[in-house]
């Protein structure tokens, strides 16, 4: 007969079964038990999983996620209960919304004492069911393996997502016979929706006959690991991409097809060429309001086809002609199949003059200025420059993330981790740290204002202790930039709050061993950017910024994709 096990050890057995090797945690009272049995599993003969001891909840989540992001697995947290599973919970509504596969596992008081008001207890799954994919409660020992292996086959199965187990103590304590549990079917969650060949060929048939067709690639593909299919449709029938914000590096930046970002900030071309086009294919994307602006004017003239494995994505916001539900690894070669081999270049040729108007009056002055202080633009593309091709994006939020994504370089799959749909100040630092983790053969640069650097600054101890090589370029404008470009704009630059009186952070850095440079003087930036990527292990970088930078183009909220804005 077989010995029982505590429910903490069958925790680990079931999260070894998951193929995990990376947790991110902090511990406390209520999951106790479970950090008990984790000290054996992260060491000598049972040793199967690394440990990374956050400073913060909430870096626990957006480090699962950054490691998520770029390795395609799984990304775990582990907190105690109360205020240890509430300050995850904007780490899970970040995920849910950037359809990030991530599995929370917080303590909970045993299941006696629930509705008491016991210390540190909260309704975890009340509070999490609306930002999560599921959440459940393991209310008892023998229910460990089947509720974990179902956590993940959820987190990561179709559109993937956050899940959130709150893990009572006494389940954790209850001993147990540990029976193996793989879930892989889920009654009425259809994960992967049956390919519906008479929608592909209606979809073939429209592009086969479009004159100015355009393509819109969304972070679907990256999801779905399907880039080379991808490419194969673009250059078949020979149409050019634009990419969301998350789905930058599904295509190569210096791909031919590529003409550039979607979105309020994107490039000038593509915005405008989405107001001419006759069809329009959208490829896992949601057609949020930043890439659409006002949808009752948005891409009037086109037919319309989306490809998405979400059918709940289908007409949200725009109105289809064809919808192909269907995992993009699967539905992009079924269309490629059925699609001429075209040539558009009079359509594609007709970008270039809008895109050499952009680089005249918003690119060229943004990355190479003759005088100044140094702009977040140029710091970005010297970054670019001279980072390795597999370097992996990293930013926070505000301008600081409109800036990088727009001129940092794409050569390689899964190589951004931005919070896009919440748009989460904090994000970056635990992000990278976690990227660190998820590629550490790949190089990681993270892009911080001094608003969103600050909202999780502790994670430095994070680094310090891991010396994750985390390099960390803080452009500081000594403003809540994004918020202060808006008041500037539609606020009569009554700037209410923004300005930023910051600490000296240099002494920080030093505080928790990690070297630094400022750079003020545009001579010095290369020099300093090289040092920063050449130094092993981690490096803050602060470089001291215009302090009313802005971000252009702009298409103005509420106003049409088009009416972007090249000036101010």
């Amino acid at each position: 007969m077989r010995d029982k096990i505590r429910g903490s050890e069958a925790l680990m057995l079931a999260l070894k079964a998951e193929g995990v090797k990376t947790i991110f945690g902090y511990p406390g009272g209520s999951i106790m038990p479970v950090y008990d049995a984790l000290y054996d599993y992260t060491r000598g003969e049972k040793k199967a999983f690394d440990h990374i001891l956050v400073r913060h909840e909430q870096g626990a989540t957006h480090a699962a996620e950054g490691f998520a992001r770029v390795s395609g697995e799984v990304g775990v947290a582990l907190v105690t209960s109360g205020p240890g599973a509430t300050n995850t919970l904007t780490g899970v509504a970040d995920a849910m919304l950037d359809s990030t596969p991530l599995v929370v596992i917080a303590g909970q008081v045993a299941i006696g004492s629930l509705g008491t008001d016991a210390f540190q207890e909260v309704d975890l799954v009340g509070v999490a069911q609306p930002i999560s994919k599921w959440s459940y409660q393991i209310r008892h020992a023998e229910d460990i393996p089947w509720a974990v292996s179902r956590a993940f086959y959820i987190a990561r199965s179709g559109r993937p997502g956050p899940v959130v187990l709150d893990f009572p103590r006494n389940a954790q304590v209850e001993e147990v016979v540990y029976e193996p549990k793989k879930v892989d079917f889920v009654r009425s969650y259809v994960a992967y929706p049956k390919l519906n060949m008479d929608a592909v060929r209606e979809a073939a048939d429209l592009i086969n006959n479009a004159k100015r067709p355009l393509a819109l690639v969304g972070q679907g593909v990256e999801l779905g690991n399907a880039q080379e299919e991808l490419k194969a449709f673009l250059e078949k029938a020979d149409i050019p991409a634009g990419r969301t914000m998350l789905g930058l590096s599904a295509l190569p930046s210096n791909h031919p097809l590529n003409v550039g970002m979607l979105g309020m900030h994107g490039n000038y071309a593509v915005n405008l060429k989405e107001q001419e086009c006759d069809v329009l294919i959208a490829i896992g994307m949601r057609f949020s309001d930043r890439v659409t602006g006002n949808t009752k004017t948005y891409a009037k003239q086109a037919k319309i086809i989306h490809l998405d494995i979400d059918r709940s994505e289908i007409d949200k916001n725009v109105k289809t002609n064809v919808a192909v539900v269907a995992d993009c690894k699967e539905s992009l070669p079924a269309l490629t199949a059925l699609i001429n081999k075209n040539n558009h270049q009079d359509w594609r040729d007709s970008f270039k003059e809008l895109d050499a108007k952009e680089r005249e009056k918003v690119i060229e002055p943004a990355i190479h200025p003759k005088e100044g202080p140094l702009l977040m633009g140029e710091v970005v593309n010297a970054v670019a420059e001279h980072a390795k091709d597999d370097a992996v994006l990293v930013t926070d939020v505000g301008q600081n993330q409109l800036f990088a994504t727009r001129y940092f370089k794409y050569h390689h799959k899964r190589s951004i981790c931005t919070s896009g749909g919440l748009g989460t100040m904090g994000y970056g630092l635990p992000a990278a740290i976690g990227a660190t983790f998820g590629v550490p053969q790949r190089q990681v640069c993270c892009f911080m204002g001094d608003g969103g650097f600050q909202m999780c600054i502790e994670e430095l101890g994070t680094i310090m202790e891991q010396q994750a090589p985390v390099k960390m370029i803080l452009m500081n404008n000594h403003y809540l930039g994004n918020v202060r470009q808006w008041q500037d704009m539609f606020w009569q630059r009554r700037k209410s709050f923004t300005k930023m009186l910051n600490p000296n952070y240099e002494l920080i850095a030093q505080g928790y061993g990690i070297p630094y440079q400022a750079v003020v003087e545009r001579k010095d930036l290369g020099a300093a950017i090289e040092k920063m990527l050449t130094t092993k292990g981690p490096y803050l970088l602060e470089c001291a910024i215009l302090e009313d930078d802005d971000v252009l183009p702009m298409t103005p909220p509420g106003m049409n994709v088009d009416d972007m804005m090249l000036e101010i």
